[in-house]
């Protein structure tokens, strides 16, 4: 199997066995890395990603555009993009969606045009959209890593859905089966959060951006002035 060239191997020149370093990179902008966070109704991930980015200003919440109505609280322009069915259907047509999927009989997309400016300006940028969702990002950006939460039992998962207080027995039923189907495809994320404490899972997303921002590609142009000197 062939093996991808490293900038940073060392090489032996004949007659020579003393290993000469390769010229590092001139210091750029490290792309930024994509995080697909996903999880079923009701295991907390819009909560923790809103205190992971809160802690960490180096990450940031793609806005999705979406066609249902607004929940209490809920921002244009903040929480979602919130748009109607011809809008929508505009955008898809146009292809300016990275990835776009129907959930409970309403539609969500993301901007592509917005996560690859964050991107490439070296910004870390977080979706959070279902199994759906995350197998198009793969397609289209295969460097992207996939976060999936999962609730400690299905009874608390139930419990939290309840606890909203903002839906019907139906729709809690119908929200649970959809959950089982979710969580099914967890096989298909690289990490799991089990958000049995919101601060344990917490701390657990934030390791896992630490440990990508740790990966030689990634080191080695932000860090390249330093290793320069010492490869001199």
């Amino acid at each position: 199997m062939a093996v991808a060239a490293d900038p940073y191997r060392m090489t032996i020149d004949q007659g020579n066995t003393n290993p000469v370093s390769a010229e590092p990179p001139p210091a750029a902008p490290a792309r930024g890395t994509l995080y697909i966070v996903s999880a079923p109704s009701g295991a907390g991930k819009t909560s923790l990603v809103r205190a992971l980015t809160e802690a960490d200003p180096g990450v940031s919440v793609s806005i999705s555009h979406t066609t249902r109505a607004p929940r209490p609280g809920e921002r244009d322009g903040v929480d979602y993009h919130f748009v109607d069915h011809d809008a929508f259907a505009g955008m898809e047509r146009a292809g300016r969606f990275l990835e776009h999927a129907t959930v409970f009989d309403h539609r969500y997309g993301t901007s592509c045009d917005d996560v690859v400016a964050r991107l490439d300006r070296g910004a870390d940028v977080i979706l959070e959209i279902d199994w759906q969702g995350a197998r198009q990002v793969r397609a289209a950006l295969p460097g992207s890593v996939g976060i999936f939460v999962l609730p400690p039992s299905r009874e608390v998962l139930e419990q939290r859905l309840r606890e909203r207080g903002q839906d019907s027995e139906e729709v809690i039923r119908r929200r649970m089966q959809d959950a089982v189907r979710e969580m099914s495809h967890y096989g298909e994320y690289d990490y799991l959060v089990i958000n049995d404490g919101f601060r344990r899972a917490l701390d657990d997303l934030r390791a896992i951006l630490r440990t990508q921002r740790l990966v030689r590609t990634r080191q080695q142009v932000r860090r390249a002035g330093l290793l320069r000197e010492l490869l001199a």
